[in-house]
């Protein structure tokens, strides 16, 4: 970042109590459709890897079906986007990409698997991964976490990938568990009971320069606990967590992302349900424990499940949305004045 662009982050955002009442505002630059060639496309994620961004997401019949596979796309500038890869595997519904590095240098992919043999039949999710050294050539996906436990996400810190799996598919008990691998594939688990009031799924690690990891949780209203969103704190070793819930007005934040921007501010987004669902972009104040609201994108319907990414002094966020009559991927562009 330029000099400029750090001394303003530092002054709107730094300090707990001073972060609370800044200022922050954001400004959408530009949305634009990207993809759309599937009956369904959605469950997005965005990272630069080897000098291109790359999205992935699900390609369907519909939100839940029986061919769901993962299109991989590629872009020199976020502008002009073409397909690098398409990977399926017989017999399962691929879901939810999510996109990382790894410590050696490789893209790897992580997504739900659901052995799923008819449109809109329930199945258990587990999750596969697969990996490529260029973005073109991915490795046969390996299932990693058998269905009924889905690993949604996984965070690369410190040559560990560290993610969260809960419970997906049936009526049994609904808890997190903190999982971690050092090579992607072998997960062990952390904290086998992470966290278990309510109906937690979607979770989205991140980790703060001092190695504070920082969990941000979708869940679901079960039993006496409601519909809301959660944020988890914990420091080295990661065995020892806090919770803390972050309002009713971001109930079942579906599809949450992550990301701490070089300034120190913490940015979030997932789906919103107030006028309807929709997309929305969030600070999130780690030292307060809050949310707050920045913008909305353009969305509606079936949307959601971003990706976030950071470059070049600008915001790009991969999601979906049905707004426009049919469920399509969007990226927009998210300037911070």
């Amino acid at each position: 970042m330029q000099a400029r662009t750090i001394a303003l982050c530092l002054a709107l955002f730094a300090g707990g109590a001073a972060a609370a009442t800044a200022p922050i505002t954001a400004e959408v630059v530009e949305v634009k459709k990207i993809w759309d060639d599937a009956a369904h496309n959605a469950f997005t994620d965005l990272v630069y890897f080897a000098d291109r961004f790359y999205c992935a997401f699900r390609e369907g019949r519909g939100h839940v079906s029986a061919d769901g596979r993962i299109r991989v796309l590629r872009s020199a500038d976020a502008d002009t986007w073409t397909s690098a890869a398409l990977i399926a595997f017989q017999g399962y519904d691929f879901r939810d990409a999510h996109l990382s590095i790894t410590p050696d240098g490789r893209l790897m992919l992580i997504g739900g698997a659901a052995p799923r043999k008819q449109d809109n039949e329930p199945a258990p999710t587990g999750s596969f991964v697969s990996f490529s050294e260029n973005g073109d050539t991915w490795t046969e996906p390996v299932i990693v976490s058998e269905p009924g436990r889905w690993l949604w996400r996984v965070t690369w810190h410190e040559g560990v990938a560290y993610g969260v799996s809960y419970t997906a598919g049936g009526n049994g008990d609904r808890y997190l568990s903190l999982l971690k691998s050092t090579d992607g594939i072998k997960y062990e688990p952390l904290v086998p009971r992470l966290f278990d009031k309510g109906s937690p799924n979607e979770t989205t690690l991140r980790f703060a320069p001092d190695g504070t990891c920082y969990a941000l949780v979708r869940r679901d209203s079960f039993g006496d606990a409601p519909t809301s969103t959660m944020l988890g704190i914990s420091v080295p070793d990661y065995t020892q967590w806090t919770w803390h819930d972050l309002g009713p007005e971001f109930n079942a934040f579906g599809g949450p992302d992550l990301l701490r921007l070089p300034c120190g501010l913490w940015i979030a987004a997932g789906r919103m349900h107030q006028g309807g669902p929709h997309t929305a972009l969030t600070a999130l104040d780690v030292e307060n424990k809050t949310m707050t609201r920045l913008l909305d994108l353009p969305s509606g319907g079936d949307t959601s499940y971003p990706g976030l990414l950071w470059r070049d002094q600008t915001l790009y966020v991969s999601y979906y949305s049905g707004h426009q009559g049919k469920t399509s991927i969007y990226l927009a562009k998210i300037r911070f004045p």
